[in-house]
């Protein structure tokens, strides 16, 4: 059975974590390692994880629950400590305040995983997103949307497959760790660097057509806009090249002016 590992980064989120930990514990699929890293919070954040994981030992639902408490230097840290810990199959990051989008969501992500004509797993697996408020109420589809066949080249396009819905061969995502020179866009490298891996070892990209994520609107990357966008134009510059980076964002604007 495909083990997934789920990584839910916290620091300081006590308003925001217990909708994440709800919807983990959710989950009908039996196969799940849940890791929570957090950094060394000051308030309620590492109750609420210790009382979670009593609440699913006791479940008996076949989750396994750790949780990590210690200062790390950023986010994006936190994560690499989640890459290394995991011994799912695959990885996804869900942080406080994202959720998955239905109670069966890691079940259709394992069916994908064996839903190939070859015996080698998938190298990513992936599907849509929904923007939630804080209330878990739908607000809107996610505006990029991930095409049907995905290669790392699509990001050019931006980043068409969100963080939460980016389901990684655990193989492939520890030998990829995240980039800590980037505070704000190392999730856009790393799922490249991701991708690119995979193409590769010659793994298939499988998209679920389901929507897997519902994304919590405010992010720490909508909170730091400016720096984000400068950031994701090294990134997309050191994967492209320049000439390609410009042409893309000349057409972002034109796309921004049309759309409004």
């Amino acid at each position: 059975m495909t083990k997934i590992t789920v990584v839910t980064i916290t620091y300081n989120a006590e308003d925001v974590l217990q909708w994440t930990l709800d919807s983990v514990l959710r989950q009908t699929h039996p196969c799940v390692e849940h890791l929570i890293v957090d950094g060394a919070s000051k308030d309620k954040t590492l109750a609420l994880a210790t009382s979670y994981k009593q609440r699913s030992d006791a479940a008996g639902n076949g989750h396994e629950v750790v949780v990590l408490s210690e200062p790390d230097r950023g986010i994006y840290d936190a994560m690499n400590k989640g890459l290394a810990r995991a011994t799912g199959d695959y990885i996804v990051f869900m942080n406080a305040g994202d959720s998955f989008h239905a109670d069966n969501t890691l079940e259709e992500v394992a069916k994908a995983a064996s839903s190939t004509a070859t015996e080698r797993l998938p190298g990513v697996i992936y599907g849509d997103t929904d923007i939630v408020d804080d209330k878990g109420i739908i607000l809107h589809r996610r505006r990029l949307t991930p095409p049907k066949r995905l290669t790392w080249r699509s990001f050019r396009n931006g980043m068409l497959v969100c963080h939460q819905a980016f389901y990684a061969l655990t193989d492939i995502a520890r030998q990829t760790p995240y980039d800590l020179q980037y505070r704000y866009s190392a999730d856009v490298d790393w799922c490249i660097r991701v991708m690119k891996k995979a193409e590769e070892q010659k793994l298939p990209l499988v998209n679920t057509d389901e929507v897997l994520a519902d994304y919590l609107e405010e992010g720490a990357t909508t909170r730091h806009h400016h720096e984000s966008l400068k950031e994701r134009f090294d990134v997309m510059r050191h994967h492209y090249g320049l000439p390609t980076t410009l042409l893309m964002h000349a057409w972002f604007v034109v796309r921004a002016v049309i759309q409004r």
